[in-house]
């Protein structure tokens, strides 16, 4: 039996698709993981290696406090705005990109 002649793009639900589109999704999602890892990680080192400055009052909390308690939910929220935007335009573009490939012969 032949196979049928294979072409330059993936098709749709095939497992080289899925891989391609897997794998950009691990690399979206190891960025979001290391900018949240930099922020959770980030402020115990600026507690400890510029303490005069966390120490500052700024809209009647310390920098410490006001990063903590006021800034960083927000900034998870952001960081997880981007995944879900991006991841979605990957999947986008991915099924764009099959079904351009279908179309021209």
């Amino acid at each position: 039996m032949k196979k049928p002649p294979e072409s330059s793009k993936p098709e749709l639900h095939s497992q080289e698709f899925l891989h391609s589109l897997m794998a950009r999704q691990l690399r979206l999602s190891v960025g979001c993981a290391a900018t949240f890892l930099v922020a959770l990680l980030g402020l115990p080192m600026l507690n400890y290696f510029f303490p005069e400055m966390m120490s500052r009052r700024v809209a009647g909390f310390t920098l410490s406090w006001l990063i903590l308690g006021v800034l960083f939910f927000p900034f998870v929220w952001a960081i997880s705005f981007v995944f879900i935007k991006r991841s979605m335009a990957l999947e986008d573009s991915e099924v764009r990109e099959i079904e351009n490939s279908k179309q021209q012969p």
